[in-house]
């Protein structure tokens, strides 16, 4: 795991899958913390439709994508 801030970047995520000879990268770089903020408004307004309860977060983006 590791976490980079430089410049207008404020969130780098890298996912690397690696096998025998080859290898898929995956990288999600944010310049605007705004991005974040609207998930989290995501977040909440589906969850003040749900009962009290614990959720996870597979539940949250799958049901808010539809």
């Amino acid at each position: 795991f590791a976490a980079v801030r430089a410049g207008d970047i404020v969130g780098e995520h890298e996912v690397l899958l690696a096998g025998a000879g080859e290898r898929i990268e995956l990288a999600h770089r944010a310049s605007d913390r705004s991005i974040y903020a609207r998930g989290a408004l995501v977040a909440a307004r589906w969850l003040a439709t749900r009962p009290a309860g614990c959720y996870d977060f597979d539940q949250v983006v799958g049901e808010a994508t539809r």
